[in-house]
């Protein structure tokens, strides 16, 4: 109690600053890797994408990234267990953060490809178990988030390998591929906007005050899936068939719709990753804003105010604009055996899938959501499509990050322990 009423705001300042710090990171590595899938699609331009990025990321953040940042802010250490000891819930946030971004920066310059969001479970799962305490650890929700580590990417890569499969039924057996195409891409367009708005105003926004009903909901996903089946439409409408360009690829003329309903599954992947990854950033930083405001005396720390979740959402788009562009511009050129309907069902299918873990509070790997929807698509083709290495990569990132930042928490922990006695 008297560090929280001594310190409180050198505290509170720090654990924004490493917050911000955290955010543009995700911004400057996080959003080109789940960019890179519509970019290597040929389907939208790195300006686009930068762009939709900017303007999805932050929507996306700020509208639907309530849920993630509570978990992680107030569920995944028991907020009673630590009400009797606020300042140690303060200090073990502190230390998750500083260990998170030790671990990043030491993973980015060796090019690891490591986790964000496992680094911060790791972290704070590390500050529990290894300083406050094992009994404080909610074991239940932590089981939650570990299961949806290995569902949530074999589920984006059955829903890719279906969505590829209905374009090859639907339109590329078809006699006339082009004109099915053209028939069919607005409503592959509805899924998509359904399916986001559907995730990211069920229940409403409880962080902005806004509330939905069940039929609200329903009507309001309704009407997101038609203005974007309509919107798509004009553009597609607009595609024309060249029999030319079409001699040495009979499905061309197919490939040109999917182009612009790719730039589409571009905002649904950014807004659901901005919806899901930017707890990773400011969830420490909710539990820290809501102890220190309550001046130590208990509460459920974890639940973002407005502020917080600004903080958190122009960090990322700080992040894009300042380094991940150069980021984008790389990943658009590395990824090359993707097409735009490819790129458009792998796309679509990752992003449905975070936005629905976003909604249910559960922080996922959106990267690792991204490679099984890619590993989907690519199975349509066949198991010699599939690269097994990228799974024992993840497996192997698994198996270093959460230890470390484990470790690195719960060093970081008993330093600030000693400083502030």
């Amino acid at each position: 109690m008297d560090m929280i009423a001594a310190w409180g705001t050198p505290l509170l300042i720090l654990a924004a600053v490493l917050a911000l710090y955290m955010a543009w990171g995700i911004g400057a590595r996080d959003v080109p890797a789940t960019m890179g899938t519509s970019l290597g699609s040929g389907g939208i331009s790195v300006k686009r994408a930068i762009i939709v990025a900017v303007l999805f990321e932050f929507a996306g953040a700020l509208i639907a990234g309530g849920e993630v940042t509570a978990t992680i802010g107030g569920k995944i250490i028991d907020s009673r267990a630590m009400a009797a000891h606020p300042q140690q819930l303060v200090l073990g946030m502190l230390a998750a953060l500083l260990a998170a971004a030790l671990w990043l920066k030491i993973a980015e310059a060796r090019a690891w490809p490591v986790s964000t969001t496992h680094t911060m479970i790791g972290a704070i799962v590390g500050v529990a178990v290894l300083g406050i305490g094992s009994e404080t650890v909610q074991w239940g929700t932590l089981t939650k988030i570990a299961a949806s580590w290995v569902i949530a990417p074999i589920l984006s890569g059955f829903l890719a390998l279906l969505l590829i499969t209905s374009v090859r039924k639907l339109i590329l057996s078809a006699d006339d591929p082009f004109t099915q195409a053209k028939r069919w891409g607005p409503g592959y367009l509805f899924v998509l906007g359904w399916t986001i708005a559907l995730a990211a105003l069920s229940g409403g926004v409880p962080h902005l005050d806004f509330e939905l009903t069940s039929l609200q909901t329903a009507l309001a996903a309704m009407l997101a899936g038609v203005v974007t089946a309509l919107t798509g439409g004009l553009l597609i409408r607009q595609v024309r068939s060249d029999a030319a360009s079409s001699r040495g690829y009979s499905f061309a003329g197919v490939e040109r719709v999917f182009m612009p309903m790719v730039i589409f599954s571009a905002a649904a992947m950014a807004f659901a990753h901005g919806s899901n990854d930017v707890g990773n950033a400011i969830g420490p930083l909710a539990a820290v804003v809501s102890v220190i405001g309550n001046a130590g005396q208990g509460g459920s720390p974890g639940g973002a105010t407005t502020w917080v979740m600004l903080l958190g959402a122009a960090g990322i788009i700080v992040g894009l604009l300042t380094m991940g562009y150069r980021v984008i511009q790389s990943a658009g050129t590395r990824i090359t055996e993707l097409t735009p309907t490819r790129g458009f069902c792998a796309t679509l299918a990752a992003a449905g899938t975070v936005a629905v873990a976003s909604k249910l509070g559960l922080p996922v790997s959106t990267t690792h959501v991204v490679v099984g929807a890619f590993m989907g698509v690519g199975l349509a083709r066949g198991i010699g499509a599939l690269d097994l290495r990228v799974i024992g990569n993840i497996i192997v990132s698994w198996a270093v990050t959460l230890p470390a930042a484990a470790l690195l928490a719960a060093i970081f922990y008993f330093i600030l322990t000693f400083v502030f006695g």
